[in-house]
């Protein structure tokens, strides 16, 4: 690999490093204003909402299209999308 590619191999790498970083602390956030503005009133909380709700959704539409987790009270798609993410960010600080 020449220099140039392994120097973009690195930035792309670190880029999408901080930016999983980046919906992870959006996701931590809006997981905590959800028990302080459960309406989604705050426009702080609309915006963290659309902002990581469509990374949520496919496993979300996953768990409803399979029953899985049917009327369980954690909201269990955020919490697979939450580890998800860092199971790809170690995997791919480990390349």
């Amino acid at each position: 690999m020449s220099q140039a590619a392994a120097m973009l191999f690195y930035f792309l790498q670190q880029f999408v490093y901080y930016l999983i970083s980046v919906i992870e602390l959006a996701m931590f956030v809006r997981a905590i204003l959800s028990w302080f503005d459960p309406m989604r009133e705050w426009g702080i909380s609309a915006f963290l909402v659309m902002v990581t709700e469509p990374i949520i959704l496919p496993i979300r539409r996953l768990c409803e299209r399979m029953r899985w987790f049917e009327g369980f009270p954690l909201d269990i798609p955020f919490l697979l999308t939450f580890i998800l993410l860092s199971v790809i960010q170690t995997l791919l600080m480990a390349l």
